[in-house]
């Protein structure tokens, strides 16, 4: 069992929170390798943003696939979504990583730019959702097909609810707790719930 391990992953400075003994955090590092990789090969300008507007990449439980942490500039990556190799291929982690880049991406020119957010939640993840779309179609068909499933059915909603729903954090905390205390046989706070709770700004994949 791994908790808080730091080290370079693709050029980025990487933590891992791992409680879980069944996962490989070796094999969770070699996942997020791959996805980076994918992101610098196909869609090389997404990941010199990505290196110029993120300063950490954070592997912990979280109730989404991600989401990017506004104070600190924090991509955060699911950690079981990283270990559920089966269920999700490298290109639906990077296209999840790629997607809170561009959050990344429209806050740091926010804040370079002095604009004031005059957007929706709901047109930003559009906008994430069309360069998901973009990086689908650079991918290789084998590896874009699910990148782009997922993004056109999102991008087809017409309401802005579908496409960015609202989320009760604290039902969410609730279940991430019963989930932790059945799997690991005691409960604790999750580090998700402690930076969200901080009021810490953020957009969630």
């Amino acid at each position: 069992m791994s908790r808080g391990l730091a080290q370079i992953v693709g050029g980025m400075p990487t933590v891992v929170e791992n409680p879980y003994p069944d996962i490989d955090t070796a094999l969770v590092l070699e996942r997020l390798a791959a996805a980076l990789d994918l992101i610098a090969r196909f869609q090389p300008i997404r990941m010199r943003h990505f290196r110029r507007d993120v300063r950490q990449i954070q592997v912990v439980r979280f109730p989404c696939r991600g989401a990017f942490l506004h104070e600190g500039q924090i991509v955060i990556t699911e950690l079981t979504f990283l270990h559920k190799v089966a269920q999700h291929p490298d290109s639906e982690v990077a296209s999840s990583i790629l997607h809170e880049g561009v959050h990344a991406r429209v806050f740091a020119m926010t804040q370079h730019l002095g604009f004031e957010r005059t957007w929706s939640m709901a047109d930003e993840e559009r906008l994430c959702r069309r360069a998901e779309l973009t990086f689908g179609h650079a991918l290789p068909p084998v590896l874009g097909a699910p990148v782009i499933a997922r993004a056109e059915m999102t991008l087809a909603a017409t309401d802005d609810e579908s496409v960015a729903p609202t989320i009760d954090w604290r039902q969410a905390e609730r279940n991430q707790r019963a989930a932790d205390a059945e799997r690991l046989g005691g409960a604790r706070s999750p580090g998700w719930w402690d930076r969200l709770t901080r009021g810490r700004g953020g957009d969630r994949d």
